[in-house]
């Protein structure tokens, strides 16, 4: 991945934090290729079936936008997407009892070093907003989002098509962003 493209994403996401819509859509469309590309390989490196691809890029997504107000603007956006890709893939692996994972040490040197913010104070505030969304909307985003299940797990608890399960999470985080814009301004 060039520099350039990072900068671009960076800058992007910059003015994403800031209420640009607009922005945040550019960067998503453009990320997306590229964090599907790293999740295709880890899973192939840990031996995750390539049908599970999808369900951690789409975990991935959920935690950007989640977790975007975490990221250090300062610093490059590459490696903190990297590190949620890997992130989602090692959960996926545990979530389906795939025993002990080894993760070279490479794979984390970037995150060596940074601080950490308060999990339990990010949880509480993902809940607080998930709780003021509708069902199946709130379902579907505690499920994926806060407790780690997969599309197709949900889909398959709620007797939904994947595709459905897909459209309320992306219309239910839409929902989460303007929720969370109106209480930070």
């Amino acid at each position: 991945m060039s520099e350039a493209r990072s900068e671009e994403w960076s800058q992007w996401m910059r003015r994403a934090i800031d209420g640009d819509e607009a922005a945040y859509l550019a960067f998503l469309r453009s990320v997306t290729p590229h964090l599907r590309a790293i999740a295709r390989n880890r899973c192939r490196a840990w031996g995750i079936p390539p049908s599970d691809v999808e369900d951690v890029v789409q975990d991935v997504l959920v935690t950007v936008h989640l977790k975007r107000g975490t990221w250090d603007p300062t610093r490059p956006i590459a490696p903190w997407l990297a590190t949620i890709v890997r992130n989602r893939a090692v959960d996926l692996q545990r979530r389906r009892g795939g025993g002990r994972l080894t993760v070279p040490i490479e794979d984390v040197l970037e995150t060596l070093g940074t601080e950490r913010d308060d999990d339990a104070d990010d949880r509480a505030d993902a809940e607080r907003l998930v709780d003021r969304l509708k069902d199946p909307a709130r379902d579907i985003v505690r499920s994926i989002s806060l407790d780690g299940a997969g599309v197709r797990e949900t889909a398959t608890r709620l007797k939904m098509t994947e595709g459905a399960v897909r459209v309320a999470l992306h219309r239910a985080l839409k929902t989460l962003a303007t929720y969370y814009r109106s209480e930070t301004t």
